[in-house]
């Protein structure tokens, strides 16, 4: 995955403004927001109505090389492009219109808010939100566990249950009166994520903060992109793998050459998956399709599991110092495997395709 726009701006700025932060973002839970606003105001999240899927693409390639560096911040990237996601193919008009041009160019960030509902949509779990009609918009309660890239002024969506048989998507703002975000902080890695529990106690949400009034339906157009945005996640760490490894070939008189897995294996897997997806998303009149994000999505879960395992191996005691990067991105690697769809989750639902 080559990014085909200004390459040498988007390193600059990860070399200037991320490199120097990864460290306080993984051991003191360092939010890089100023990160993620800057990525915003180079541009590289700007799209061109009718060419969503493509501009998908290079955003992923984003995502990637930003996942080499630091899979927290790639992370974080993942949850405000899931909120762009959301904007930009709600039918409210009107809200796409006021908050799509902010979102886009870093002036507000965004989170998801929808681990609950992909687990509900696949038979996992109950909605964990409730949404009474009244005058103007809902009454929204409920408690969501964890959301992550939030904070005052933040925005993020959420899907709740009606008294209906009907379910409704929203778009909320972390500064909503009403709105209770306690923010949690003890994760084995990935602490620098903004990650708050969010309490509903009816909580007013207008009409123009509706992002669908069928959610059922509107879920459909939007997971293959949720799920399509995480892949670099897996990619850009098992890249940074990949270096880790091939900068220990000579180490201990190139005694890991007699370990089983070498960089070259890794980076042929790594390979096949990025193939994938370019023959994927070269068809730009088809849309995506849910069944094909899933399998790439499982598949690379596994293949940063063996690249980092793998790093780990290569790399020998360096590894197993709390702060050394490799230790980093193995904790990363299983925040990863355990991100909303979760392994068990991807493999439950391809069994049933």
């Amino acid at each position: 995955m080559v990014i085909t726009g200004n390459k040498n701006e988007l390193d600059t700025l990860l070399d200037n403004d991320l490199k120097p932060l990864v460290r306080k973002i993984d051991e003191q839970a360092l939010y890089p927001e100023g990160v993620l606003q800057a990525i915003g105001k180079k541009g590289f999240l700007r799209s061109s109505e009718g060419k969503l899927k493509e501009q998908a693409f290079e955003e992923m390639k984003v995502v990637k090389r930003i996942s080499e560096y630091c899979m927290t911040t790639g992370f974080n990237l993942w949850c405000h492009l899931a909120a762009l996601t959301y904007l930009r193919h709600t039918p409210n008009r009107e809200l796409r219109e006021r908050m799509l041009p902010d979102l886009e160019n870093g002036e507000i960030l965004g989170g998801t808010g929808l681990s609950n509902p992909m687990k509900y949509y696949a038979g996992l779990e109950k909605l964990h939100l409730k949404a009474e009609p009244t005058d103007g918009g809902y009454l929204l309660s409920g408690v969501l566990p964890a959301v992550s890239n939030l904070g005052p002024g933040h925005w993020f969506g959420v899907i709740a249950d009606t008294d209906e048989d009907r379910r409704v998507m929203l778009f909320i703002s972390g500064s909503q009166a009403g709105l209770t975000l306690k923010e949690k902080v003890s994760y084995l890695g990935i602490n620098g994520s903004a990650t708050y529990s969010c309490s509903f106690k009816e909580v007013f949400i207008p009409e123009t903060q509706i992002l669908s009034e069928d959610a059922d339906s509107f879920v459909k157009q939007i997971r293959p992109y949720f799920v399509a945005y995480q892949i670099p996640l897996g990619l850009g760490v098992t890249q940074a793998a990949v270096s880790s490894i091939e900068r220990c070939e000579s180490k201990q008189s190139g005694c890991n050459s007699y370990l089983p897995v070498q960089a070259e294996d890794v980076s042929e897997r790594l390979k096949g998956q990025e193939d994938k997806l370019e023959v994927i998303f070269s068809h730009s009149k088809d849309e995506l399709r849910w069944e094909d994000m899933l399998k790439i999505r499982k598949d690379t879960a596994y293949l940063t599991l063996e690249a980092v395992n793998t790093a780990m191996l290569h790399t020998g005691g360096g590894a197993y110092l709390k702060t050394s990067p490799d230790a980093r991105r193995l904790r990363e690697t299983y925040f990863f495997l355990n991100l909303t769809p979760t392994v068990k989750h991807l493999e439950k639902m391809l069994s049933t395709l």
